[in-house]
């Protein structure tokens, strides 16, 4: 008889053990669920808002929780001005609530042919482009004999009527003997602009007077066929990735490696 109550003892003692392995087990899981149920929670799904006034993408996607940053203006003879062009990322995508989607807004069909201000001063360039409701795009610095401080190349060209962007980028001389400023638009170094929803003849004007080389890599989507209602992305093909990325530290001669839409 005294042999039975160690025994006793210890098939209590090992009931107990497993009773708290079992409900440590269920806590696990409750919190696991529990963890999966909030994260999932929290994400939303990312609407189409091409095609809709800027006001109205925003509040569309403030209505789920999301914001809209609008990233660039491009023409468009087919999206109204003021309408979303481009939207990144597409529709259909989970992302979690307070994320900003990133938009291009058209300018619709363009309206005013790019000036010509080869030969004038940097200053009197960058008024005239801005006076014609146009966008000082990236200034580049060369050595150069003559004159200092006069745009001796510009992108787009002089009285394009067909520019995909409204921004205007300029070539400026500076004396031989002076060595170009350390600046984002020194020929020896600069800062890498973004080139995100760009096409590459934009792409191309943007990156083309700080000498560097666009390369094109596998694309990554597909353009909706033609008559699709409002289309995600827009009727040419957008850069939708691209290295060095934006912020990086470039130099002249290097070259970007981008994803275009297909």
């Amino acid at each position: 008889m005294r042999t039975r109550y160690p025994d006793l003892a210890m098939k209590r003692a090992f009931n107990l053990v497993l009773g708290t392995l079992a409900m440590l087990a269920v806590a696990l899981f409750s919190a696991f669920i529990s963890m999966r149920l909030a994260i999932h929670g929290r994400e939303v799904t990312v609407p189409n808002l091409a095609g809709l006034t800027i006001a109205d993408a925003s509040r569309q996607a403030s209505s789920l929780g999301l914001s809209v940053n609008l990233e660039n203006r491009f023409y468009s003879p087919n999206i109204p001005p003021g309408h979303v062009l481009a939207q990144s990322p597409v529709p259909g995508s989970s992302v979690r609530r307070e994320w900003a989607v990133r938009i291009t807004e058209s300018l619709g069909p363009q309206q005013v042919a790019i000036p010509n201000v080869i030969g004038q001063t940097e200053r009197a360039a960058s008024i005239n482009v801005r006076r014609l409701g146009l966008e000082l795009g990236v200034i580049s610095h060369i050595p150069s004999p003559g004159e200092s401080g006069i745009v001796l190349a510009q992108t787009p060209g002089p009285n394009i009527a067909t520019a995909e962007s409204p921004r205007v980028s300029l070539l400026v001389s500076i004396p031989e003997e002076v060595e170009a400023p350390a600046s984002p638009t020194a020929p020896s170094g600069f800062v890498m602009p973004s080139l995100a929803g760009l096409t590459l003849p934009a792409a191309s004007a943007r990156v083309g007077p700080i000498g560097m080389r666009l390369v094109e890599d596998v694309n990554a989507f597909t353009i909706p066929e033609p008559g699709t209602p409002r289309p995600a992305l827009p009727p040419v093909p957008t850069i939708v990735a691209q290295t060095p990325a934006a912020g990086h530290h470039v130099f002249k001669g290097e070259a970007v490696h981008i994803t275009l839409t297909n």
